[in-house]
């Protein structure tokens, strides 16, 4: 086996212990900050089926679009730039792209827009970044981050006419783009960002959801008080658990079985059955939050569980994780976040990037 096959890639996982009723706790800025998701996957214990106002809130995600070969620029146009991305809630990343060989590009809610370019196309760009922080020993990739919101970048400006002059005469870049926005035809953006998608191959989407019972299934026990210790399960065990669990893999490490050895970290016990819901999609972090409140509300009748998890995965070719923190792609692609809910309020959050990625906040 090749040597860098045997070795697994660094990684990092953060995690943190807190309450939902703890006025400086600071998950909602967590969720805030992650901007790109694909994925949400939520594990209830002893549950048979998706209780109706958990299913309102995945109903009510937004809907986003699927556009291709996007002159950059036209994003960048007054129409746009006035209506829709300085309007803020605004959210956009090339797909198809791979983070460390293709130029990727992603508009930030806060009105940035960040550009991960190979050192060729940043040499015509002519824009003023910064080296990746993961170079080689020479520099091959380059960020650049734009704030739109700035006067300077406001159109007619001087800022503004050098941006599009780069991005539509020196380097014309087009991509796929995956585009949502938080707000609603009446604020102006309607109009105007279907104007611009009707003139392009688009599709609109909607989130996928999936559900899947589990049965009879070897579980973790965990213990709110006790997030690194003897009564619950260690963090990295219970996210591999959980991992397990979502891949449909066996963990009752038969004798008879030839693919799987995994077998359910201790302690543990049985889960007579529960349920494994996942949400697929361009997933923006305000949709998220809203089923992060309703899955707490889960606990306001008395349950046979006392705790549930949510977990978040980002994009893996997204440039950025946690806001402006760059993100990167070598071996691993870690970027995702996990939230153990317990009946009393506490919280367990579990952040984890891979070794081409800045510590999580």
């Amino acid at each position: 086996m090749s040597p860098e096959l045997e070795q697994s890639p660094r990684s990092l996982l953060v995690c943190e212990k807190s309450s939902f009723m703890n006025e400086k706790a600071r998950y909602d800025t967590h969720v805030s900050k992650h901007c790109f998701n694909y994925k949400v996957s939520i594990v209830i214990p002893e549950c048979a089926s998706l209780p109706a106002s958990i299913g309102g809130v995945i109903n009510s995600f937004n809907t986003y679009y699927r556009v291709r070969d996007l002159p950059l620029y036209k994003l960048l146009e007054e129409n746009v730039i006035e209506k829709v991305v300085k309007k803020g809630h605004f959210y956009a990343l090339s797909y198809n792209t791979r983070i460390d060989e293709d130029n990727t590009i992603a508009f930030l809610p806060t009105g940035q827009l960040i550009l991960s370019v190979d050192k060729d196309t940043y040499e015509q760009l002519g824009l003023e970044g910064k080296p990746s922080q993961y170079k080689h020993r020479k520099v091959l990739r380059y960020v650049v981050t734009v704030d739109l919101t700035d006067k300077l970048m406001s159109p007619g400006a001087k800022g503004h006419q050098r941006l599009m002059t780069s991005l539509k005469e020196w380097v014309p870049m087009k991509c796929d783009l995956l585009i949502t926005s938080k707000m609603t035809a009446a604020d102006g953006d309607g109009g105007a960002l279907r104007t611009l998608l009707s003139q392009y191959s688009f599709e609109e989407c909607r989130p996928a959801l999936q559900t899947r019972t589990l049965k009879e299934t070897p579980c973790p026990s965990l213990l709110s008080s006790d997030l690194i210790g003897e009564k619950s399960c260690d963090p990295h065990h219970f996210l591999e658990w959980l991992g397990a669990v979502s891949m449909d893999i066996s963990c009752d490490n038969e004798a008879s079985s030839f693919l799987s050895t995994y077998v359910c970290p201790e302690p543990q016990n049985i889960m007579n059955q529960g349920l494994l819901c996942s949400i697929t999609g361009f997933l923006i972090p305000e949709n998220i939050y809203s089923l992060l409140l309703e899955l707490r509300r889960y606990f306001d009748e008395p349950k046979f569980t006392s705790w549930l998890s949510m977990t978040v995965h980002g994009f893996m070719d997204s440039p950025v994780s946690w806001g402006t923190t760059e993100h990167g792609f070598l071996k691993g692609g870690e970027n995702f976040y996990n939230f153990v809910c317990f009946r009393n309020q506490d919280y367990w959050l579990h952040m984890a990037t891979s070794s081409h990625d800045g510590c999580p906040p």
